[in-house]
């Protein structure tokens, strides 16, 4: 798994720190997605069934019922986060959770999303007052929070809500604490049992201890 150089960039510009690091996703962790989606694409003339766990071959245009294509759903995807103030709260007991570690823990928001979307979502997650540092990747996950880590071999946490993100961290932080953490717990039906190295989370609320625990905190 490469890097994406990008986002190399991104996490130059970050200041040093050394204190124990925990990386979160954004969507469906941080910012609510699969609940407001579907909303958004009812305004669009646009249906979702959750069938699978994924988008393309679940979205339909209303009027004729066709599904979709790969393009057509990266499109609306790219408008979704165009407008994404308009749609994205918190998910629940993010922000309370995330305030409580972030004295003693570095947190780090890493979203795949493509880059040209950073800024709209930057200045969402500032008016919602998650004001953590925001990398985008449009590549694997695991070598970017390889190199947040660093040579210090402190403490990682990663919390994110699609399995092969956390697959990916494994691979090149083998001792990173991962947690999955999805804020629509129905969803889970459509995934294969998690690893057993995965903790799972159904919530913030039991996320934040066991997280603060991992981390040593």
């Amino acid at each position: 798994m490469s890097d994406d150089p990008e986002t190399a960039r991104q996490i130059e510009e970050l200041s040093a720190d050394d204190r124990p690091l925990l990386v979160l996703d954004v969507d469906d962790v941080v910012l609510e997605f699969i609940r407001p989606f579907p909303h958004f694409l009812k305004s669009r003339g646009y249906g979702l069934t959750l069938a699978s766990f994924r988008l393309t071959g679940n979205i339909a245009e209303t009027a004729s019922g066709r599904l979709i294509e790969q393009p057509e759903v990266t499109a609306l995807l790219g408008d979704f986060f165009d407008a994404q103030a308009d749609w994205q709260s918190i998910t629940g007991g993010a922000a309370e959770s995330l305030a409580r570690l972030g004295d003693r823990a570095e947190i780090i928001l890493l979203t795949a999303m493509p880059h040209r979307h950073r800024a709209v979502r930057r200045a969402h997650l500032d008016a919602l007052g998650l004001n953590y540092p925001l990398l985008t990747t449009e590549m694997a996950k695991g070598p970017a929070v390889a190199r947040l880590r660093g040579k210090s071999g402190r403490p990682v946490a990663f919390v994110d809500d699609q399995p092969h993100n956390l697959a990916s961290v494994r691979v090149s932080v083998t001792d990173a604490s991962l947690f999955h953490l999805m804020a629509d717990n129905s969803l889970r039906a459509f995934l294969p049992p998690v690893p057993d190295d995965v903790i799972v989370v159904q919530d913030w609320h039991e996320a934040a201890p066991k997280i603060a625990g991992a981390l040593g905190l």
